[in-house]
């Protein structure tokens, strides 16, 4: 990777920035590792996730530093690596990372579907936060005799945030992989529709059922946000007007939210992401004026770091 010191113009090399991107993300990885791994020093791991629950919950990503399998974050994760690879594909091509991109995202929508039980219930967690942060070590030598329990949401409460986000990762994945392996596109295309409605008609913050997740992923954004996210993402993916349908009920519901110029786009608030999706898809005016506006503020009056970067926050 070249450093440009200030003052000089240069290219910077972003293959090898996706080339490191991809090995932080294979390092991350729960299960039973390929063959052809990458990440050398990793081995095979937690190989009873789900076992407390009659499940094989095998797989999925760990939480960076942590080896807690957290949904909500981990679907962000998924959604964000398809997005890229949905609208640059040529990029990893050029970068020799298509292969590499694909099997990242292919990671973690198996585990998806391992976790999707039935139309109704979704297991957004694999790991007890407080346990895992008493245990300092590798994923490889996790003590036998600590389990790691299994959290799902129903629709006793649902979990509109949590399984909103799966949907719209599995539809974006769905688009990623429609020319490559058309059949598991549909495979995940059918998951998230599933996910959607499950989403949309037992309406709830995950945490609500999922309580271990509050003091490390609670959505301070409450759900409307992935709502809107995965209906944008399904109307992407199936061009279908029942999810033109599905966002505009959202917009009239969640409008204050979803019309409002946010501060950022990250792992809790998809708002800006909605905005910016929704004028690439349907060209309408409205969303390009608000992505506009957000990206606006970014640029010109965001607080930003003494070197010019921009800071959003501590986190």
């Amino acid at each position: 990777i070249t450093i440009i010191p200030d003052g000089e113009k240069g290219n910077y090399n972003y293959s090898a920035v996706i080339h490191a991107s991809l090995l932080f993300y294979e390092a991350q990885r729960s299960g039973k590792l390929p063959a052809d791994k990458r990440v050398h020093w990793r081995g095979d791991s937690m190989f009873d996730d789900g076992k407390d629950v009659g499940k094989d919950l095998t797989g999925g990503y760990f939480d960076a530093g942590d080896l807690v399998k957290f949904g909500f974050p981990m679907a962000y994760t998924i959604t964000m690596l398809a997005w890229g690879l949905v609208d640059y594909e040529d990029a990893y091509q050029k970068a020799g990372e298509l292969e590499n991109v694909r099997n990242a995202i292919k990671w973690g929508t198996d585990y998806f579907i391992k976790c999707h039980t039935s139309d109704t219930e979704f297991y957004g967690q694999v790991g007890n936060g407080n346990d895992d942060h008493a245990v300092w070590g590798r994923p490889e030598d996790w003590p036998k005799t600590k389990v790691r329990p299994a959290y799902k949401v129903t629709e006793a409460h649902g979990g509109s945030d949590l399984v909103g986000e799966t949907s719209a990762a599995l539809a974006a994945a769905s688009i990623a992989f429609a020319k490559s392996d058309p059949t598991y596109s549909a495979t995940l295309l059918t998951h998230a529709k599933s996910l959607y409605t499950f989403a949309d008609k037992h309406r709830s913050t995950y945490t609500a059922e999922i309580t271990d997740a509050a003091n490390f992923y609670k959505s301070w954004s409450g759900f409307g946000d992935e709502l809107a996210w995965a209906a944008t993402w399904l109307l992407r993916a199936t061009n279908d007007t029942q999810y033109k349908a599905e966002v505009d009920k959202h917009f009239n519901e969640f409008g204050k939210q979803l019309m409002g110029q946010p501060t950022q786009f990250g792992w809790d608030d998809k708002t800006a992401g909605v905005q910016v999706l929704l004028a690439e898809v349907t060209g309408d005016e409205k969303y390009k004026t608000l992505a506009k506006t957000f990206c606006d503020w970014v640029v010109n009056t965001a607080p930003k770091s003494p070197k010019g970067m921009v800071y959003l926050d501590q986190w």
